[in-house]
């Protein structure tokens, strides 16, 4: 347990605050991931439902 909240505490937050000019690279990351995996469900619904037996 004590390895754990070691860990938690070496990963955490420098303690600087940057001044924010735009959305960061991960916020664009997620943004683009979020839609292919919307896009990639939509796709499958729609085979799903036009699929003839």
């Amino acid at each position: 347990m004590i390895a754990l909240q070691a860990l938690s505490v070496a990963g955490g937050h420098s303690g600087v605050v940057h001044r924010r000019t735009g959305p960061e690279v991960s916020d664009l990351a997620l943004f683009v991931v979020a839609g292919l995996g919307v896009w990639l469900v939509r796709r499958a619904m729609r085979r799903r439902l036009t699929k003839k037996d």
